[in-house]
């Protein structure tokens, strides 16, 4: 545990980012999880209204350092290759 005041107001941030993160990194992967079931189900017209949702919690994640701005990138295009095929 923290002595210092300083180490203690930073622990409580940290503790609240780690929150948000888990939050936004769970809404990520959920919402890409059904997007992929919907595309291997074959249902085409409902996962490309599902796709700007995806892309949405994709690039909030980037924005917040959850997952890196190229894995956002190469994600969306995997997403957008696999229900236009």
């Amino acid at each position: 545990m923290p002595i210092i005041q300083s180490a203690k107001k930073a622990l409580k941030s940290s503790k609240n980012k780690q929150v948000f993160n888990i939050r936004r990194k769970t809404v990520m992967k959920d919402t890409l999880k059904e997007l992929r079931t919907l595309v291997k189900e074959g249902k085409k017209e409902e996962a490309a209204k599902l796709l700007p949702k995806a892309q949405k919690a994709l690039d909030k994640a980037a924005k917040r350092g959850v997952i890196k701005k190229n894995t956002a990138s190469r994600k969306k295009s995997r997403l957008a290759k696999a229900i236009a095929k």
